[in-house]
């Protein structure tokens, strides 16, 4: 066996594979991209939440996604299950942002185990 495959960290292969897993899915890897420009992609009311900081509600990705309410939020359960996504109550409802540190591990890790060998 080679000394990479040694080294590997079995737990946070498993975390990557999830993130990858979670992120293939066409839909949800749209609602990761309008959730890294929120502003752009949705209704933005600074005088309940900050897009960036609290999250965009369901409800708006759900009608961008014009997809059923239970389906978006099965698909925002899964990206958050991923760690792709946090989520915060506000009264009733649910706002969700992206979690870019851990995109950022995410992507760092995926290219240390995929990089180049040079």
């Amino acid at each position: 066996m080679s000394e990479a495959a040694n080294s590997a960290d079995p737990e946070l292969d498993t975390e990557v594979m999830e993130a990858l897993k979670a992120a293939t899915n066409p839909v949800r890897w749209q609602v990761l991209q309008w959730l890294r420009e929120p502003e752009k992609h949705f209704p933005v009311q600074p005088e309940i939440t900050d897009p960036h900081t609290v999250g965009v509600c369901v409800s708006h990705i759900q009608a961008r996604a014009g997809l059923a309410q239970s389906t978006v939020s099965a698909y925002m359960a899964i990206l958050e299950r991923a760690g792709l996504v946090r989520s915060t109550r506000v009264g009733k409802w649910t706002h969700y942002r992206r979690d870019e540190e851990r995109i950022a591990a995410l992507l760092g890790r995926i290219g240390q185990d995929l990089g180049p060998l040079a």
